[in-house]
């Protein structure tokens, strides 16, 4: 049994959630508090397994009190947020000070999807549930090894793909990415409106330059490409480059963008030239892909069992879809070197 505590300002989403979260038999709400004081009290009484979070509060700041919590009591956490540019921003910096995932509020007359949002919220309070929060606050952090080029013959290209606690995973391995690295492109479990915003913020971060795909854009090197949210992310050859392609076809592997159909364009496009990770994230979306990039010739790495939720990449080393494993900060450095060994042999 999943225990949850809703923290929230508003008493109608209160009721909301506790109905919504109430619905499943393996959760059960075992508190609200309207504000962070009180939740501060009832994380110490009812020490629950996830705590779900509104970012405007009075009293204290939700992302204030979520770093205090990530410092001196870490608990999974998901945020609940609003479908703004403003809520897209918080969200992003709740999600780098630790909070494992978030879900779009429902608007204010509840109408518009809250079937689709209950259980889009039960599936985040679960894998939130399965997550290593403590885990990651205890990991020390191995000294950083500065990777000065990524030389990689024309046509190379990096692929990655991440769900639950991909943000800050992508982050640092975009982050340790030499400038001069070939084309990435990035499937992210993410939903429409929040993508340009994750694009943005990485690009702020990294010393590539990062955007939210757009059809048809061709792939340059020093680039990363985000998955639009709501779109599948492929890649192309045409007039012998390679171009982002963008599509709303069906869910695949209960996801759009899909890992999985990223990956398994990467293979048919790019072959062995391509170099492929699949990072933490809940469920089996990548592996398929995965595999079949590995069969092409390409280079796959997982995140390890270090991964906040090691589920798609524990599914990928299962299935043989991965030639190694390594912690995240390992990532960019073993692509690098796959890139490098590809370079010299061509």
């Amino acid at each position: 049994m999943i225990k949850v505590l809703i923290v929230d300002d508003s008493a109608l989403i209160r009721e909301v959630l506790a109905r919504t979260l109430g619905r499943d038999d393996d959760i059960k709400v075992i508190g609200t508090a309207a504000d962070p004081i009180e939740a501060r009290e009832k994380i110490k009484v009812l020490n629950p397994d996830v705590v779900t979070l509104d970012i405007e509060m009075p009293n204290m700041n939700g992302l204030q009190f979520l770093e205090k919590l990530m410092r001196l009591r870490p608990v999974p956490v998901v945020m609940v947020s609003t479908l703004t540019h403003k809520g897209a921003s918080e969200t992003l910096l709740a999600l780098e000070l630790g909070a494992v995932d978030f879900v779009a509020k429902p608007n204010n007359n509840l109408s518009g999807g809250l079937e689709a949002f209950g259980i889009n919220l039960r599936e985040k309070v679960r894998a939130a549930a399965a997550s290593d929060v403590r885990g990651r606050a205890l990991q020390t952090v191995a000294p950083k090894v500065v990777l000065r080029t990524a030389a990689a013959p024309n046509g190379a290209l990096i692929a990655i793909g991440a769900s639950t606690g991909g943000v800050e995973a992508v982050r640092v391995v975009l982050g340790d990415m030499p400038a001069d690295c070939p084309p990435i492109v990035i499937a992210q479990h993410m939903p429409p409106g929040f993508t340009a915003r994750f694009a943005a913020r990485l690009d702020e971060l990294t010393s590539l330059k990062v955007v939210e795909a757009d059809d048809r854009m061709p792939l340059q090197v020093g680039h990363a490409y985000v998955a639009r949210g709501d779109h599948h992310l492929r890649v192309e050859r045409s007039s012998g480059q390679l171009k982002c392609r963008l599509g709303q076809d069906d869910l695949a592997s209960g996801h759009r963008p899909s890992v999985d159909v990223l990956f398994e364009s990467v293979a048919k496009a790019v072959g062995p030239m391509a170099v492929g990770a699949i990072l933490t994230g809940m469920g089996r979306d990548g592996a398929r892909g995965l595999k079949l990039m590995r069969e092409a010739g390409a280079y796959t790495v997982g995140q390890n069992h270090s991964a906040l939720v090691y589920g798609m990449p524990r599914v990928a080393f299962e299935e043989g879809a991965v030639v190694e494993q390594a912690p995240v900060e390992m990532i960019a450095s073993r692509l690098v070197a796959a890139l490098n060994k590809m370079k010299s042999a061509a």
